[in-house]
């Protein structure tokens, strides 16, 4: 029988228990007696390697091998897509020139990983200092060139056709400005961590900590010039992700662990410290957009544009693309004539950027929305009446924006009026139009208010295989690969309501790719909508593929035969007597059927939300305090509520650190200043206000679900919400703009000024 409710995370009991299954954990016979590996950095961020003198560590007690960049044999990474610059590529380890600090130069492999870390100490690195390079500008003129024989420093760059000089001297007013979207660190909870064998038939598996496993095993083959199918990638239980995992699946690290491990021919492990995670793993954000609004006195925006300019780090990964992001969601939710994008992204002496949690959306919305609020105030006229006044209708659906995307459904006007209406918004106002009337600047009140949208899914789609087993029950293999989202939580009620089945019935894998060897993996919010449409596409199979059997085995007209969902039965129409059950079917040997959805043209769903904030700020010290974030999120047809409520606060919290506190941040020489949870400010509870989250349904025509994503959307819609507010509280003194994230240090300064 099928059933309904959730009956809690299906994941969660093993973790809980400790019966985890972490790479750095793994205790299994094919990693018995495995080596330990540490990485030699460079703590220098851009410089010739004059000489790297590994004579003592190879003496050290203990120590198995030490491997210099030459001496791998394996191509370089490239760039990630296509359309990046692809002289830019990336040497698995420094071998004559260092770019960043956290940049692997060698490879010290030791019996015990306290062996390995002395012996990697003896490594002695002479550097010949090189020019650094970490301002935007600078790297654009090109004057310093990270890798001379590219002979630029432009990793990609794209631009809409700019708009006549007519529509702007048509507006009542124009306002331009810069926003900067400050450099951020993923910090999951698990560092990178792998391992590799290679087994006697020749083939190797790699255990990695990954959102994306068959993109895994396909760099490492790739870059070793290895067959297609001699490695297995298997990503067993990861510590989040958040884009830092994602990308190729891997990182260079890997690809020299796997290497090594056959030189030796020996297993071999490694994990990051916490300090080498903040300094290696992929960093988001790092860009700047220049931004242009304009419009009507009468509230109407007529104009947008941005120019953005983004940091890619010193190789190109998948943070050198998000400025493609505002091609999808560039003019947000308002219905704008007009509009015109450019994107432009540079390498720098820092760390290689990725596709950290929103990947590009939270820029777009924090510029947008943004300069609505500027707009607002040159007109004089409330924030929340220019929002509606500019929403796109809810009968404008399927709608095309100025700048060329196409959003699948919406109702914003609906969303914007429950947060406002949740929040109280006219009750805010007055209080806080009492609070200044009455000349107490000791504790000021602001308020902010965004509207969203952020395109999630799309692309290549997802496949999923179903496996009828000997028992009656069923396996669904996927290709999307969880760290965390509950992806068996959430696919397996969807496959069971196809089959009849109970949930405890229907198991799902993943993260293998001898059992999924082709799969996007987990980003990009696509999970629900792809990974859920193509299992539930592959149990709708299996019915039709079983009920040709039952029709065999009933001796009838597969047209004639019924599948009665409530039983789990099959039978000849009108006669339910005879029936026959998955069990009956699977005595007459294997049946499965695999699916393959795609959207159709790849085309993505748009999720969008609202959101009110509302801060105080001390002005003897310059804090911000988070009174109330109250959002509504509109992700289509929500199919755990639980879940997607975890992952609307994850996002909450993380555009509360992205808003007031967080920021990797280097010296003008590339040395960076916040290494480790010490100096990199993450909230913990006692800086998170209470969420206050609805949602809103409108379901997308683009899979059969109806689902959108939903796992970036707090972080789209809050991190916008909570900057207006603190700028609305410091407008009345002059305060015209502040650049994330609002510490007190910042908030205070511009106080004095």
């Amino acid at each position: 029988m099928a059933t309904e409710g959730f009956r809690g995370r299906r994941e969660d009991e093993p973790l809980l228990r400790g019966d985890s299954t972490y790479i750095d954990g793994l205790d299994i016979p094919e990693l018995a007696g495995a080596a330990q590996a540490v990485f030699v950095r460079s703590i220098e961020p851009h410089a010739r390697l004059a000489s790297v003198d590994v004579t003592g560590a190879r003496d050290a007690d203990g120590v198995i091998a030490v491997y210099l960049g030459p001496e791998v044999d394996g191509w370089p990474l490239p760039p990630r897509l296509p359309s990046m610059n692809g002289d830019l590529w990336r040497p698995l380890m420094a071998y004559d020139t260092v770019r960043f600090v956290g940049e692997p130069i060698a490879l010290v492999i030791a019996e015990t990983r306290v062996q390995a870390v002395d012996a990697a100490e003896l490594v002695v690195v002479d550097y010949e200092p090189l020019p650094p390079l970490v301002d935007l500008d600078a790297s654009l003129a090109g004057d310093v060139l990270l890798h001379e024989h590219a002979g630029t420093n432009v990793a990609l760059a794209w631009e809409l056709d700019p708009l006549p000089d007519g529509v702007w001297d048509g507006c009542d007013v124009t306002v331009e400005f810069d926003i900067r979207h400050p450099r951020l660190g993923p910090h999951a909870i698990e560092p990178l961590a792998g391992a590799s064998a290679w087994g006697p038939d020749g083939r190797c598996t790699a255990w990695v900590c990954s959102q994306r496993p068959a993109g895994a095993k396909h760099v490492i083959e790739t870059l070793l010039g290895l067959e297609p199918g001699t490695v297995r990638a298997i990503s067993p239980d990861v510590g989040g992700g958040f884009g830092s995992k994602g990308g190729w699946g891997c990182y260079p690290e890997d690809v020299v662990v796997a290497w090594a491990a056959r030189e030796l021919d020996r297993p071999i492990r490694w994990a990051q410290t916490r300090s080498e995670a903040s300094l290696a793993m992929g960093h988001g954000r790092a860009s700047r957009h220049r931004v242009r609004i304009g419009g009507m006195r009468d509230g109407t925006i007529v104009a947008y544009s941005v120019d953005a300019l983004q940091d890619s780090g010193a190789y190109p990964a998948m943070g050198t693309n998000v400025t493609g992001n505002l091609r999808n969601s560039g003019t947000g939710v308002y219905d704008i004539a007009h509009a015109t994008l450019r994107g432009t992204s540079v390498v720098t002496n820092t760390t290689p950027t990725v596709a950290f949690r929103g990947a590009g959306r939270p820029e777009a919305a924090c510029s947008i929305e943004r300069a609505v609020d500027r707009f607002a105030q040159l007109i004089e006229r409330d924030p929340l009446d220019v929002r509606f006044a500019n929403l796109v209708p809810p009968d404008r659906f399927p709608y095309r924006t100025a700048v060329g995307s196409t959003y699948d459904s919406g109702n914003y006007p609906e969303a914007l009026r429950l947060a406002a209406a949740s929040a109280d918004y006219e009750g805010l106002r007055a209080e806080q139009s009492a609070r200044r009337a009455s000349g107490d600047n000791e504790m000021l009140l602001g308020i902010g208010v965004s509207c969203t949208t952020e395109i999630t899914g799309g692309g290549e789609g997802e496949r999923a295989t179903a496996f009828l087993d000997a028992d009656g029950t069923v396996d669904v293999v996927v290709g999307t690969s969880p760290h965390g989202q509950g992806h068996e939580t959430t696919f397996a009620p969807v496959v069971a309501a196809q089959l009849g089945l109970d949930v405890d019935q229907v198991t799902i894998s993943h993260d293998d790719t001898d059992r999924s060897p082709i799969g996007g993996g987990t980003i990009g919010s696509r999970s629900a909508q792809l990974g859920s449409a193509a299992a539930y596409g592959a149990a709708v199979d299996l019915v039709a593929a079983a009920r040709e059997r039952a029709a065999e085995l009933l001796e009838a007209d597969p047209d004639d035969v019924t599948f009665d969902t409530d039983q789990a039965t099959f039978h000849v129409v009108g006669t339910p007597a005879r029936s026959l059950g998955w069990g009956d079917l699977a005595k007459h040997g294997e049946l499965s059927t695999h699916h393959h959805f795609r959207p159709e043209g790849g085309a993505g769903t748009f999720s969008f939300g609202a959101c009110v904030a509302a801060v105080e700020i001390d002005t003897a010290t310059g804090e911000v305090q988070l009174r109330r974030l109250v959002s509504v999120d509109d992700a289509g047809v929500i199919l755990q509520p639980v879940l997607a409520h975890g992952q609307v606060h994850g996002g909450l919290s993380l555009a509360v650190g992205a808003a007031l506190y967080e920021e990797m941040q280097y010296d003008q020489d590339g040395v960076p200043m916040t290494v480790g949870l010490a100096d990199y400010l993450m909230p913990s509870a006692a800086e998170l206000p209470f969420f206050e989250s609805h949602e809103t349904e409108t379901p997308s025509p683009l899979n059969p679900l109806g689902v959108k994503g939903i796992g970036e959307s707090g972080t789209v819609v809050a991190t916008p919400a909570i900057h207006s507010a603190v700028l609305d509280a410091l407008a009345p003194l002059g305060v015209e703009h502040l650049d994330l994230p609002l510490t007190p240090e910042k908030v205070w300064q511009a106080l004095q000024s």
